[in-house]
């Protein structure tokens, strides 16, 4: 008798467990309102955004990848490796140079990111536990929409809500593509107002900053990302970490980052929710 009832409980936990684990997915979800799409055919197909859920999860934290290509090319992801870990993601298309130029798709990854504040709850997430992240440009952006508070306020935000941001090799200093729009080499740093740099302050959500190998990483990928730690480091923002990755290069070093994504997530969900 006790054996069958022992069964029956271990049958009645794999159940819920695997009831818990069913996931949902919704694409191509706009996130500008019709009055901004309705004017621009190609906001209209291009700013959209996947949304991939857990179904019977509460309060859960929500990853907003965006995704890498220069600002030039590439389409909105979904990673498997995030998938089925009890978070969301939310994969961001956006408009591309040299269709548009700056800082319109700057714009878009902050529109994108409002739409997830003001919409998670509706889905069983939590506002307290959203994350930024991306590959290369994509990392750019999060950087973007994180230190320049000014993005996010147009749409009455604070970018300090941001539970972190996790970008993978993203540029911290003026974009190479931007750099192209004003006819700069992409061998002439700058540092303006469409860097990352420009904005370090002490008050920034924590930042966990990943490079690929610095001899194998694209142009001085891991020095700007290393001069962004110093200098958030001299403002007094204390939770800027960096993260060298020997041995990958600027496109290989996204397989061995998702892993430090994951922790990164799950230790400030952890943090954030022992505060509460």
């Amino acid at each position: 008798m006790k054996r069958i009832i022992l069964i029956i409980l271990v049958f009645f936990a794999i159940s819920i467990n695997t009831k818990a684990q069913e996931y949902i997915t919704e694409k191509n979800i706009h996130y500008y309102p019709d009055s901004i799409n309705n004017k621009d055919e190609y906001t209209n197909t291009q700013c959209t955004l996947d949304f991939y859920y857990p179904k019977n999860i509460k309060n859960y934290p929500t990853i907003v990848w965006i995704h890498g290509g220069g600002m030039s090319h590439g389409e909105k992801q979904l990673p498997k490796t995030l998938m089925d870990k009890g978070y969301a993601i939310v994969g961001v298309e956006y408009r591309l140079s040299p269709k548009v130029n700056a800082p319109a798709y700057i714009e878009d990854a902050a529109a994108a990111v409002a739409w997830v504040f003001k919409n998670i709850e509706k889905y069983g997430g939590s506002t307290k536990l959203i994350f930024l992240s991306g590959h290369s440009a994509g990392g750019y952006l999060d950087l973007m929409v994180t230190l320049d508070k000014s993005y996010l306020a147009k749409y009455n935000i604070d970018a300090n809500s941001i539970a972190a941001c996790i970008p993978f090799s993203g540029e911290a200093i003026t974009h190479y593509t931007i750099r192209k729009e004003m006819g700069i080499k992409n061998t002439q740093p700058i540092i303006d107002k469409y860097a990352p740099l420009y904005f370090v302050r002490a008050d920034a959500p924590p930042l966990m900053l990943i490079t690929g190998d610095r001899e194998k990483e694209l142009l001085g990928r891991y020095e700007e990302t290393a001069y962004l730690w110093r200098m958030m480091k001299l403002v007094g923002h204390t939770r800027t970490t960096i993260t060298e990755l020997q041995g990958f290069d600027h496109g290989g070093m996204a397989k061995p980052a998702y892993p430090l994504l994951l922790k990164g997530v799950a230790d400030i969900t952890k943090e954030i929710l022992e505060k509460k």
